[in-house]
């Protein structure tokens, strides 16, 4: 009795299993059919979608592989003798070329998105802030994108300089502290801390500027601004002490 009980669940169980499979089955051919039936419907619309997106990668491949590369490239030669004017202090030829040669204005929109193009607005920021051109140098600097070591900080430092020019101490305060900020360095870092300094003098923020002060003497005792850096700490001492 307990053998066909035994045998009665167990065929239970097989009726149950195949039931089950068969309705998985039926939802899996059910599933086929529904998508059959939507790709036939909307056949035309997924060929379109699929070659907009071939055309898509396509079209980037060619971009950042092709396009940029020999845009990079034409923007290298240009630059040559536009840079040779600049290093030369020939601002005018610099500027607007030679006749022969185009100059930064015409590099930098020519050739906006290469990293020529972005070191064409670099020096033509240099030029108008030597000009006194002060918004103009903001306006380039501020599209400058560099990636190496030194110029992120020197761009947000020069873009300070120009607001102090202004009179605009706080804008300049606030440019000098990014730049601080970025990659420390025993070439541009220790020159910036002695601006900030100067520009909370101005502000008559003392504290402040002794503490650019004693950063320059703790991290950067080979830059030759730590020659004379005890002279402005026990300046601004005196200060703070009165």
């Amino acid at each position: 009795m307990k053998n066909n009980n035994k045998e009665i669940v167990t065929n239970t169980e097989k009726v149950n299993t195949n039931a089950e499979k068969e309705e998985k089955n039926l939802q899996i051919g059910d599933i086929i059919s529904k998508t059959e039936l939507f790709i036939e419907k909307n056949k035309k619309t997924l060929i379109i979608i699929v070659a907009a997106i071939v055309v898509v990668v396509a079209a980037f491949c060619l971009y950042r592989f092709w396009y940029m590369p020999s845009q990079e490239k034409k923007a290298e030669n240009e630059m040559f003798t536009a840079e040779q004017y600049f290093l030369q202090n020939d601002y005018t030829k610099a500027l607007k070329g030679d006749g022969k040669h185009p100059g930064l204005i015409t590099i930098s929109e020519d050739y906006s998105s290469t990293r020529h193009g972005k070191l064409a607005k670099y020096y033509l920021g240099i030029i108008y802030l030597e000009q006194g051109k002060y918004q103009q140098a903001i306006d380039e600097f501020e599209g400058v994108k560099p990636q190496d070591e030194f110029l992120p900080s020197q761009v947000k430092a020069l873009i300070g300089d120009c607001y102090w020019e202004l009179n605009n101490v706080d804008k300049a305060i606030s440019y000098y502290n990014d730049a601080v900020k970025e990659k420390s360095n025993n070439f541009t870092t220790p020159v910036i801390l002695m601006k900030l300094g100067a520009a909370y003098e101005v502000k008559k923020d003392f504290k402040k500027a002794l503490d650019c002060y004693n950063q320059i003497k703790k991290d950067f005792p080979t830059s030759p601004e730590y020659r004379e850096i005890e002279k402005y700490i026990s300046r601004m001492e005196g200060l703070l002490s009165k």
